[in-house]
């Protein structure tokens, strides 16, 4: 009998622990829009360092065009917003480790991402551009780029881009600045970026450099969701939705980059 009671014991004590570790996982067991229901606040991960996107502005708050869309987003959803900024290489990590519900941070939309995360329709369309100095007059398309030193940012579909061209010398960088300061300096030959991001830091910065191509490539720009939350894909949507037939999309987009919003 001795054996018998002690099996039921063990297999009683696995029972009982599975489901207290259950109940005791917390808000990262939950789904994200029930965890946002409870907590009144909407965590949106990005990297905080990338105007007019997402930046600190000169009262130390987070200022720009995502968080425009997060905290209208966030207005809609009957909660509040809370901004987590994160480097860019972490961004992914820590949307499936909970540490913030979605990343509204100029993320392109790729077949190699929707691997880890789930993403929403697009909320930018937008392009890669060839970016020189103004004394440069013969880097115009993207095979000219063949023999340069090119500047891009590691991990980003500008890097995909580069390398896409053989006999480019592709140098990577973790900060737009960098690369942006040895363009000027002559280090590089071209950099490539995003075109409503450069038109802007071009004008407001008065930086000695030009936009010298045509859009290479569309990008589409989502959200990003950790998998398994359709639900939540679905409200995000249905509210992005919203915003373009009510004209809040646009007015936003208006006010951070002063044209229309090109069409997916």
């Amino acid at each position: 009998m001795k054996k018998p009671l002690f099996l039921f014991l063990i297999v009683f004590i696995v029972v009982l622990t599975g489901c207290n570790g259950k109940a005791s996982g917390g808000n990262s067991s939950k789904h994200v829009l029930d965890r946002i229901k409870d907590s009144k606040i909407l965590q949106v991960g990005f990297e905080g360092t990338y105007p007019p996107f997402n930046f600190l502005n000169d009262n130390k708050e987070y200022d720009g065009f995502d968080v425009d869309i997060s905290n209208e987003i966030a207005k809609r959803l009957g909660v509040k917003t809370k901004f987590v900024a994160t480097k860019w290489d972490s961004l992914i990590g820590g949307l499936k480790a909970d540490k913030f519900d979605i990343i509204i941070g100029q993320m392109t939309v790729t077949d190699e991402r929707k691997k880890s995360v789930d993403f929403t329709d697009p909320y930018v369309v937008t392009g890669s551009v060839l970016i020189t100095r103004k004394d440069t007059n013969n880097i115009k398309m993207l095979d000219d780029i063949k023999g340069k030193n090119v500047g891009v940012g590691g991990g980003t579909t500008f890097e995909e881009v580069a390398k896409s061209v053989n006999g480019a010398n592709v140098k990577l960088y973790k900060a737009m600045n960098d690369y942006v300061q040895d363009l000027m300096n002559k280090r590089l030959d071209v950099i490539i970026n995003d075109q409503l991001l450069m038109s802007y830091n071009i004008k407001e910065r008065n930086l000695p450099i030009q936009i010298s191509s045509e859009i290479l490539n569309k990008d589409e720009i989502g959200m990003a969701v950790k998998k398994g939350n359709t639900d939540f894909i679905n409200k995000v949507n249905g509210i992005l939705a919203d915003m373009k037939e009510d004209g809040t999309y646009k007015e936003i987009y208006k006010k951070w980059f002063g044209s229309e919003p090109l069409d997916k």
